[in-house]
């Protein structure tokens, strides 16, 4: 079995942990791994969450975890600016490593641990769970079939509100050297992830950036913090095959929750998706007969692998934490040894490369047109 050690126990840390006590009830084919150690900080709070998660042992010194005999994969969700050292010290000890989005706070980061996975010859999957969804893998296969004939513009939007309130505090979010990128590197990602798997890598970008809330209030009271990274974020895209697209983001966006929407649009179709609904599809597909032309809606069921696993009711709909499930499974078969854990590193960082062009186009090129490396 598969020894597990999680950093972290928040949002994303409790979303491994069901993920890995789900896997192998969800999927047959995959053995249950172990639950090995868990790390937080203080030690109490490591040793409740390891109760809770049904993890063997606690520790709060994550340096301790990563090179225990018992760890063969280390799950990193702290906050952003720890995944570049503890990626590093992880793949040193030759373990694999599934660390959350973004790999790191900067562009040259992100490629010292692309470099450093290659080097260490392990497995390793960053967090980009929605490309799980049965629904979005339902999309892929229509692209890919020509359901909506040749691809001609990708538009997406990703939004929540969790930054809208000019009165919630400062924190971590808002500091460059914690956080690194604000909207784009949380959320915007994302949907880059899911733009480039449809419609190939993106070649180059044209953006703006806008922060809407300059300062915030301290915890404690005392004055105002300055926000040091972008809570807006707008791009025009050029795939390499000559697409054109839209990519926007805000985390200040009122009452946008989970919003992760785009339109495929095509030649002969379109198709068009809302995380906030992540269950349904909109397919159009252009009939001869316009009199029966409109949005068809497909409710995700057992016939989009791999929801038939977790229920054979079709429309009953999965979750979030569901999308986790199936990447945790694609993760333990590449450990192993059947196929491969995507995203790995190397991909991961052509997503970050995209969302860092973006920053620099809107930073550094008045608004002009920024080429990434084929």
């Amino acid at each position: 079995m598969v020894g597990i050690g999680l950093i972290g126990t928040g949002f994303m840390g409790k979303c491994h942990a069901l993920a890995y006590r789900a896997v192998s009830a969800v999927f047959g084919d995959v053995a249950a791994p172990r639950l090995a150690v868990l790390c937080d900080t203080p030690a109490e709070a490591a040793v409740r969450f390891a109760r809770q998660f049904g993890f063997a042992r606690a520790t709060d010194d994550w340096r301790d975890l990563v090179v225990d005999p018992a760890v063969d994969l280390v799950s990193i969700t702290t906050p952003n600016r720890l995944h570049f050292q503890m990626a590093l010290a992880a793949l040193a000890a030759g373990k694999h490593v599934y660390c959350e989005k973004p790999l790191g706070l900067t562009l040259e980061e992100a490629e010292e641990m692309a470099a450093a996975a290659q080097a260490a010859g392990v497995v390793t999957q960053v967090g980009y769970n929605y490309l799980k969804n049965p629904a979005f893998l339902h999309a892929q296969k229509l692209v890919a079939e020509g359901a909506i004939g040749r691809i001609v513009q990708f538009r997406g939007v990703v939004d929540e509100d969790y930054m809208a309130d000019p009165a919630l505090p400062w924190s971590w979010r808002c500091r460059a050297e914690e956080a690194g990128l604000g909207a784009l590197g949380d959320l915007g990602c994302h949907l880059v992830s899911l733009a480039q798997a449809l419609c190939g890598p993106i070649g180059a970008v044209c953006a703006d950036m806008q922060t809407v809330h300059a300062t915030r209030p301290m915890p404690d009271g005392a004055g105002e913090g300055p926000v040091e990274n972008e809570d807006v974020a707008t791009a025009l895209v050029r795939f390499e095959s000559g697409v054109s697209g839209v990519l926007t983001t805000s985390r200040a966006a009122w009452g946008r929750k989970g919003r992760l929407a785009f339109e495929v649009h095509g030649s002969a179709g379109m198709i068009a998706f809302d995380q906030e609904r992540m269950n349904e599809l909109q397919l159009f597909q252009a009939e001869p007969d316009r009199s029966r032309h409109g949005f068809r809606t497909i409710l995700s069921g057992p016939a989009h692998e791999p929801y038939g696993a977790f229920t054979p009711a079709p429309g009953h709909g999965l979750g979030f934490n569901d999308q986790k499930t199936i990447e945790v499974a694609g993760l333990l078969r590449a450990i192993a040894g059947a196929g491969r854990a995507s995203p790995d590193f190397a991909e991961a960082l052509r997503i970050e490369r995209v969302i860092h062009a973006i920053a620099r186009s809107a930073r550094e090129g008045g608004g002009g047109w920024v080429r990434l490396p084929a």
